[in-house]
């Protein structure tokens, strides 16, 4: 391609090289905690296969594979892999986890102990039946990472206009695949000597052949998963490698195109045959010679991945060193295997070439400077061409060899490592961990039922889900298209909320509302020596609310009320209702779950201080910040406080053992408060009460509190039975699924029923 370096030189096209596109496939396999092939179907939880668009079986039953969405970031691609590697771990079989290694875990001396994938087509099953009969099933367990690579419309569209050899841009395109291609098949060994980890291999992955051992990647050379050595398509045009490879699948070498296992595979937008290539042209490539590295969690790195998006830029600037293909490809397959069965802890044999490819990397990442800077991965790949040791296959003999593991205990310690870590925080999802916990739940549910999950906005929570054409916006997990605009309005408005609910015949506290703290203070006699409640008149979480039981002082009551009007510019002075307060979730017309909140709370030892007491409760791996965690940390802000105050306590005070202290009035979980499920315990009076209630507002998702003084007592509508304090339009569900005690209840899903039943027939 002529001229195609200086192009790249130019700044204006050099701000364009890192903008791509890139899907990751992953596969593993499902093993015992003993590290044996795991002898269970596929994860029921995981739903049908048949549809699923992030998780699928490959050759064998046991054989996982994740299929990440094409994102345009490294950091989107593996966010999304880590959410997928946790869902698979925590649907499996309790005592079941992923291996962390490319070549597979022992496997049993009977193949037929080793179970083709029980797919629904019977097409499907059959091929992986002519795959067993002709490259065997061992081979077939090997596992790696696909990468999946696009160039973005706007830096192909530039070199186009800036060039006068192709006249369309779908020539072009392909032309820049197809150089890329050729480039790779040449110098991939590179990625073989760097990320090659498959050094060991079973005993009984051997069947006629034998290899000394450790190498650096069995996987990539000779002895792993490929085609006969006679098996060859022509890289050097797109017509040649379709007619090449529709000739071997005519000829019975192939039975499909897709049994063409070639490092790189030529990819025609949504068509994988070959006629889609011929028909649209290449538009993106597929590289699988990755191995899984061990030592990441989800089986690479962010490093590894910037490394190969700068390999693939560096191969499209240098120029090629020969225009015969078939030459350049010879060269490549011949220097691969090569560095594939070298020993790991041995300089390669093409130390030279590795220098000058990463001195024409560095090259590149100058023209990249303005818009990404992968110094620092290239000075580690620089030592590790220098130390062989530093390689992925270096250090995994190197840890073997320290410990004195074999592979399957070194196999066995990293799945352990990583199936523990899926289960340090199951209420949270991987690589979005920043989001609130009831979205991240909420996705975590829609792609195990096998929903596709884009976030939209990631700060404003807001999702979209789509099932076949059937597409639903969701917005903090439950605020859906089922709800009209104006019910979160109405019940944002606690004014507004109270008459609607007075008026349709329920009991609401009466009370006054404020919109200066000077009106409220005026108005302090009306409230002197009264049960109130003193709270912000649109905000929720607990936010601003104080209560006095036994009335308040004039300094308690200003403060209080200063508080409130921190949280909004309106507030609310109420009645206090006696008795407990339940939180109700409504959902489509039915209570699915009520909870009983008890305020933040401490119990005294008769030796620490309360502030020391908080300290140590905040410690529970249950509480966290913003709502990523089922119970929130306990605060000592003004109003624990007054609280305190008002117990003649202070945060220093030492409370006698077994005396449990209260630092807020209100129960809110999410202000430090304990949630406690008692949906079975709850008489079914009081149920109605809050579905018909809801349903007064005309909501369909919605949190209602009730305030209840006996629950054994039958709830009527008209009477003192109960009272209603608030209505919320986006009730935290998290609280439910992952309760201080009592049943969990997963509200999350019953949102996806909700939308989706289709996915649950």
């Amino acid at each position: 391609m002529k001229n195609l370096q200086e192009q790249l030189k130019s700044k204006k096209t050099a701000m364009l090289l890192n903008e791509f596109r890139i899907g990751l496939e992953k596969e593993s396999q499902r093993v015992t905690s003993k590290g044996e092939l795991a002898d269970t179907p596929h994860p029921k939880k995981l739903g049908s296969r048949s549809f699923h668009p992030y998780i699928q079986t490959d050759f064998s039953e046991t054989q996982i594979e994740l299929i990440t969405q094409v994102f345009d970031t490294n950091r989107g691609t593996l966010r999304q892999l880590s959410a997928l590697h946790e869902v698979v771990l925590r649907s499996m079989e309790h005592n079941e986890e992923l291996w962390a290694l490319s070549m597979p875990p022992d496997l049993p001396i009977d193949d037929t102990n080793i179970v083709i994938a029980k797919l629904e087509d019977q097409g499907d099953i059959n091929y992986r039946r002519y795959l067993a009969k002709v490259y065997g099933k061992r081979k077939q367990m090997v596992s790696g990472i696909h990468y999946n690579f696009e160039f973005s419309d706007e830096l192909i569209t530039l070199l186009f206009n800036e060039q006068d050899e192709y006249v369309s841009i779908k020539e072009f395109r392909t032309a820049l695949y197809m150089k890329i291609s050729r480039q790779y098949l040449r110098y991939r060994w590179l990625l073989t000597y760097l990320f090659g980890a498959s050094p060991y291999a079973d005993e009984n992955y051997f069947t006629t052949e034998s290899l000394h051992q450790p190498v650096r990647s069995i996987r990539n050379s000779q002895y792993g998963y490929t085609n006969r050595p006679d098996i060859k398509v022509s890289y050097h045009t797109l017509e040649e490698y379709t007619t090449d490879l529709m000739k071997l699948v005519n000829d019975g070498e192939l039975i499909e195109a897709k049994e063409f296992y070639a490092s790189v595979r030529l990819r025609g937008g949504g068509c994988r045959d070959v006629q889609g290539l011929v028909d649209k042209g290449v538009q993106y490539i597929e590289l699988r010679n990755i191995d899984l590295d061990p030592f990441e969690k989800v089986g690479i790195s962010s490093d590894t991945l910037d490394f190969i998006h700068l390999f693939l830029m560096t191969l499209l600037y240098l120029e090629e060193e020969s225009t015969d293909a078939d030459k350049l490809i010879e060269i490549g397959e011949l220097y691969n295997n090569t560095v594939a069965l070298e020993n790991p802890l041995s300089k390669t044999e093409f130390y030279e070439e590795g220098a000058w490819l990463l001195e024409e990397m560095g090259k590149v990442n100058e023209l990249l400077h303005e818009t990404a800077d992968y110094t620092d991965v290239l000075n580690s790949t620089l030592t590790a061409l220098e130390n062989p040791s530093e390689t992925l296959a270096g250090r995994m003999v190197t840890e073997m060899t320290e410990k004195n593991w074999t592979n399957t205990e070194f196999g066995q310690y990293y799945a352990k490592k990583y199936h523990d870590i899926a289960f340090e925080k199951p209420y949270q999802l991987a690589g979005y961990r920043g989001m609130e916990l009831s979205t991240q739940i909420l996705m975590f549910d829609a792609i195990q039922k096998g929903i596709h999950v884009e976030v939209l906005d990631e700060n404003d929570q807001f999702l979209k889900l789509t099932f076949n054409n059937h597409v639903e916006y969701v917005k903090n997990a439950n605020m859906t298209s089922h709800d009209s605009y104006i019910v979160p309005l109405l019940m944002e408005n606690k004014t507004v909320t109270k008459k609607v609910l007075h008026e349709a015949g329920f009991r609401v506290p009466l009370g006054k509302e404020f919109s200066t703290i000077e009106e409220a203070l005026s108005s302090f006699g009306v409230f002197q020596d009264k049960a109130i409640v003193i709270k912000p008149k649109t905000t929720n979480y607990g936010l601003g609310i104080s209560i006095f039981k036994d009335g308040a002082t004039y300094e308690d009551y200003k403060v209080a009320v200063e508080i409130a009007f921190k949280e909004d510019d309106h507030i609310l002075v109420e009645e206090f209702l006696p008795g407990t307060e339940y939180r109700f979730f409504v959902l489509d017309g039915k209570t699915r779950g009520v909870m009983l909140r008890t305020p933040a709370n401490v119990v005294g030892d008769g030796e620490h201080t309360i502030a020391e007491l908080v300290a140590e409760k905040n410690t529970d791996v249950l509480r966290g910040t913003h709502h990523r965690s089922p119970l929130e940390i306990i605060k000592l802000s003004d109003i624990e406080k007054l609280m305190l105050k008002e117990q003649g306590l202070t945060v220093d005070s030492i409370p006698s053992e077994g005396k449990r202290v209260y630092l807020r009035e209100n129960s809110n979980v999410s202000t430090g408060g304990d949630s406690l499920d008692v949906t079975d315990d709850m008489p079914e009076s009081y149920k109605k009460i809050a579905e018909e209630a809801v349903d007064a507002l005309g909501a369909v998702v919605c949190g209602i509190d009730l305030i209840i003084p006996d629950k054994e007592v039958k709830g009527v509508k008209d009477s003192t039975t109960y009272g209603i304090i608030e209505g919320n339009f986006n009730p935290a569900m998290h609280m439910h699924i992952y309760p201080y005690a009592g049943e969990s209840r997963r509200l999350t899903m019953d949102v996806l029923h909700m939308l989706y039943p289709e996915v649950f027939k």
